[in-house]
């Protein structure tokens, strides 16, 4: 189906029987093909920004001889290891610019794509503990009415009205002091923004190809890019696009560079799910914990990166406990909850926690990368100006400020702190 095509329904009799027969009657939502043997873009890494590359390169430029290759299974790095929060909310001009595009698009994914990503745009709040705080809250705010998006300066009354639970008596180690908000901020369905993407991007004639590594990448005499090598036997290529999040590192090695980036852990966890109590996201500046509800009804929390290199998925206990210890401080009544699941996804993080949108210094190799906590986010805008770049050869104007050329410069954009998370 295509973006313009009915969504199919199901009767509650056709959902019935499936329970009962194992789910094995469901019309595939994308194709399984084999590689070709070349193909115009190979796009490395089936996460949500390869996705919307793939996505984006035939919708907005006309390219559909495209693949999408992936090591594991489609959507199972850091796109179904995240907390799903979606905001733009970031300090500087060039960050606001792109993130603010990021939610633009997400505002409009489901119609485009024919997919409900389940966008609940419930609002972003900060709070703030102490006088100090609440100044950096009023100047941020600012700064982004100033980049025209959307924030409201809340006082101490207006955040406890916002969430009825949180610590606001007057032995709070924390005392709650005022914030501001994002109420176009909020939380989208991680997977079904990946499967939206997959699917639109499949109808579109995108090869998505799963449990295909990419080992190598082939030059020629005069050192040109013709492909890579994978575990599924060599794929012709044109040109070759890296969006690996954590990875990144990994694979620009093998295409024979270096990036400026480094790989942590970033755990986030939920508890067992209760009555809606949390009809908002909210983040603690104190600590950089933050929490929102899902669907379900589960409290899904982040706060932190295991500060050493690691590619390990678990996190480490740690964080993990000054995380909750930062929850329970935030909103006492949830210490009665019982963590349910904790996880930890890979992110590349550069030296001033903004993304790297680019050509690699190898011929035909290009670069997404950078993206740190801000990943999910960020996936329409990545796969939006990585797609105008393969293209066309040059820099979407929303992502020149996010080269690589600028470590050399020393024009850095340091989000470190509107990134959310204490690094």
């Amino acid at each position: 189906m295509t973006g313009s095509d009915p969504v199919k329904r199901y009767s509650a009799a056709s959902l019935f029987t499936e329970g009962f027969r194992g789910h094995t009657g469901w019309e595939r939502a994308w194709r399984h093909p084999d590689p070709k043997p070349a193909y115009d873009v190979v796009i490395v890494g089936a996460g949500g920004h390869g996705l919307a590359t793939a996505y984006y390169l035939d919708k907005e430029h006309g390219i559909t001889n495209v693949a999408v290759v992936e090591k594991g299974w489609l959507g199972g790095g850091n796109t179904g290891r995240n907390t799903t929060v979606v905001r733009s909310n970031y300090l500087y001009p060039e960050s606001a610019a792109l993130y603010e595009k990021a939610l633009q698009l997400y505002e409009g994914l489901s119609k485009d794509l024919n997919y409900n990503i389940m966008l609940s745009q419930r609002g972003m709040l900060e709070v703030a503990h102490s006088r100090h705080e609440l100044e950096a809250c009023a100047y941020w705010a600012n700064a982004m009415r100033l980049n025209g998006i959307d924030s409201e300066v809340l006082t101490r009354d207006e955040v406890i009205a916002l969430v009825p639970g949180i610590n606001a008596g007057p032995g709070a180690r924390y005392p709650v002091c005022g914030g501001y908000i994002q109420r176009r901020g909020g939380i989208a369905r991680h997977d079904a923004v990946a499967w939206g993407y997959a699917r639109a991007a499949d109808a579109r004639g995108v090869d998505i190809i799963q449990n295909c590594e990419v080992t190598g990448f082939r030059r020629d005499g005069a050192g040109t890019l013709v492909g890579v090598e994978t575990t599924r036997g060599f794929i012709g290529a044109k040109k070759v696009a890296l969006a690996v999040a954590g990875h990144s590192s990994v694979m620009a090695e093998r295409a024979g560079f270096r990036l400026p980036v480094k790989s942590y852990a970033l755990q986030a966890m939920v508890t067992e799910p209760v009555k809606p109590m949390l009809d908002t996201v909210v983040m603690s500046l104190a600590t950089g914990v933050y929490m929102s509800q899902s669907d379900k009804g589960e409290l899904v929390i982040g706060g932190g990166l295991d500060l050493y290199g690691s590619y390990a998925q678990r996190g480490n206990f740690p964080t993990i406990e000054k995380v909750v210890a930062s929850a329970i401080e935030l909103i006492p009544a949830i210490g009665r909850l019982k963590l349910m699941r904790t996880w930890a996804g890979i992110v590349d993080v550069t030296h001033d926690s903004s993304p790297i949108i680019d050509r690699a210094p190898v011929q035909g190799v290009y670069v997404n990368c950078g993206w740190g906590t801000g990943g999910f986010k960020a996936i329409p805008v990545g796969g939006y100006t990585l797609a105008h770049l393969l293209a066309r050869d040059e820099p979407h104007p929303l992502a020149v400020p996010f080269s690589l050329r600028r470590f050399e410069s020393g024009r850095l954009i340091d989000e470190a702190a509107a990134s959310g998370i204490p690094h």
